[in-house]
């Protein structure tokens, strides 16, 4: 039989793109060096890689990867069983990782990150939620009772607080505001996502700007408080991959905390509570803003390592 030429070509020309999209994915150069390796042998070598870019948690970071990868199957069994490891894996671990190693935080390179009891969509678009932020959550929840409430979530993000306090009171409400389309996008995606659709709503704005009219028996937010000079020496995961809009605090860190607490005694309807996640140094700062606003029964918690994190306060509950 003879051989078409015109098919041969188009076999080989497949051939050949296929080859060119292979050395164009991102984890190429990780692919070709874990040639011949086990999936033991590939979690040494991305462990001693991430450490030499400068990731300290390189261990966990690798853990986690490769956990992304394999779900449903665990470590353990994938190690025990080859089968359960093949080369698809490897190339898609490898395209993760590379993403790592250019210090694209884990949360965006998953695609998500667990936050209290949820776990919740992350882009470059929002920041990734920390656990410094349940703090507050936990703050809010032991001084509000599970009565009917409506709350506002400003600078709301990926929805990270907004939703958290809505999953554990279901008698409440709440609205979040953010200035960034794309991050309101986010944080649309993980209301739905946590089946809080009905009981929460999204606007665009700037703080409470927008919000005239409107009170709330509750007011919370996690603001940009990064002194500005500070910026450029944070670690490239913050610096370079998450958004300014929510890092940059001004030349002291408190312009959001001026805008926010100005409007406080609008916002809040009389006897109403604010919770603001704050800078382990703002708390004498803070405090003092929201002495001056006329706020009420004013205090700061700490986090889990001590530091100063909450501060939280009253509106004047007006008599008569």
């Amino acid at each position: 039989m003879t051989k078409d030429p015109a098919s041969g070509a188009a076999f080989e020309a497949a051939v050949q793109s296929h080859a060119a999209d292979q050395a164009s994915r991102p984890g190429f150069a990780l692919v070709q060096a874990w040639q011949g390796m086990d999936l033991a042998g590939i979690r040494r070598h991305l462990i001693a890689a991430l450490r030499a870019a400068g990731i300290d948690e390189a261990d966990d970071d690798a853990r986690f990867l490769i956990a992304h990868v394999l779900e449903p199957v665990s470590l353990a069994q994938a190690l025990a069983d080859a089968t359960l490891w093949p080369w698809q894996n490897a190339t898609r671990l490898a395209d993760l990782a590379a993403l790592r190693l250019q210090r694209v935080p884990l949360s965006q390179v998953l695609g998500s990150k667990p936050f209290w009891t949820l776990d919740l969509k992350v882009t470059g678009d929002v920041l990734t939620p920390r656990a410094d932020t349940e703090a507050l959550v936990e703050a809010v929840l032991a001084r509000c009772t599970d009565e009917p409430l409506h709350m506002l979530d400003l600078g709301t993000g990926s929805g990270a607080i907004l939703a958290a306090l809505l999953s554990e009171r279901p008698a409440w409400t709440g609205q979040g505001v953010d200035l960034s389309p794309a991050a309101l996008a986010v944080a649309q995606h993980n209301i739905d996502a946590c089946a809080l659709t009905a009981r929460a709503q999204l606007a665009r704005g700037r703080w409470g700007e927008s919000l005239r009219g409107h009170s709330f028996d509750l007011v919370v937010s996690n603001p940009p408080y990064i002194v500005r000079e500070v910026l450029a020496g944070l670690e490239p995961e913050v610096r370079d991959h998450e958004p300014a809009l929510a890092l940059d605090g001004g030349a002291d860190g408190l312009d959001a905390y001026r805008a926010i607490i100005a409007d406080l005694p609008r916002l809040l309807r009389p006897g109403g509570c604010f919770a603001l996640e704050i800078g382990f140094d703002q708390a004498e700062a803070v405090l003092g803003l929201a002495g001056a606003a006329g706020l009420t029964a004013l205090e700061c918690l700490p986090d889990l390592s001590g530091h100063d994190r909450v501060v939280l306060g009253r509106a004047v509950l007006h008599n008569g």
